[in-house]
């Protein structure tokens, strides 16, 4: 495991002024994480942990679920989303404190395929006819399931392969069809194949769908835990950049 650097003194200032010291906390901050930035989170969390003593709990799933247990009263303290949209909506309906929002990543969406053979380079065996299923995230709840969606119908191919869709409840189940091959192919996040070997992909065009910018949220519930503003202070340090830049996402 690569060794994390020291945190910027301007970092440590905000971590400092947030009342954070090491082992002042025992009870984790709750994070709510969208499904396709799971490694990426465990590792920031991993090295926030390591430059300050406090932990963090993540918890894994699709947007559009978290969003729903948001409005129904889940105690999450910090929301990483895989869009913009709900972070702005969170804001607009008083679940998040008001001027924190922020773009952490931008993602990029994959054609994957186990099958070392079977993905050319322009994703042509969408059209060829070649597989039977094709894996993508709910596009009613996972950001990269709408990608997938607007992949195909600006490719004129959704009419012809709407009926070989499977629809996984969040990317990371999208995925593991993918990866177990009970799907030939999968729309997934360029962040759960980059440090894969093997198998063959496609890197979708951004041109062939909008962009997937994934927004980060203080929650109202967060606003008086000195370990949640930390956190997510910390998201922006070089440290989390680094990492996140790391896993194929483009930061602003």
């Amino acid at each position: 495991m690569r060794r994390f650097g020291r945190l910027t003194a301007g970092l440590a200032a905000l971590i400092l002024s947030a009342g954070i010291i090491s082992g002042a906390r025992a009870a984790d901050a709750p994070v709510a994480v969208a499904a396709n930035f799971t490694e990426p989170a465990k590792e920031i969390a991993a090295a926030f942990q390591k430059a300050t003593g406090t932990s963090v709990s993540l918890s894994f799933g699709a947007s559009g679920d978290f969003y729903a247990e948001l409005a129904h009263g889940a105690p999450f303290e910090v929301f990483l989303s895989a869009d913009a949209e709900r972070p702005r909506r969170a804001e607009a309906e008083g679940f998040a404190a008001p001027g924190a929002r922020f773009t952490y990543a931008i993602g990029r969406l994959v054609l994957y395929s186990k099958d070392p053979g079977l993905v050319d380079e322009r994703g042509e065996v969408l059209g060829s006819g070649r597989f039977h299923t094709l894996a993508i995230a709910d596009p009613a709840i996972a950001p990269y399931g709408e990608a997938a969606i607007q992949t195909l119908t600006r490719l004129g191919l959704y009419d012809r392969l709407r009926t070989r869709i499977v629809q996984g409840a969040s990317i990371a189940q999208a995925y593991a069809f993918t990866a177990t091959g009970a799907a030939e192919l999968g729309f997934v996040a360029q962040s759960q194949v980059i440090n894969t070997s093997g198998g063959s992909r496609w890197l979708v065009p951004e041109r062939l769908h909008a962009p997937i910018v994934q927004d980060a949220v203080l929650l109202k519930r967060g606003e008086n835990d000195p370990a949640a503003r930390a956190f997510f202070a910390f998201l922006k340090s070089p440290t989390a950049r680094a990492i996140i830049k790391r896993y194929g996402y483009d930061v602003p």
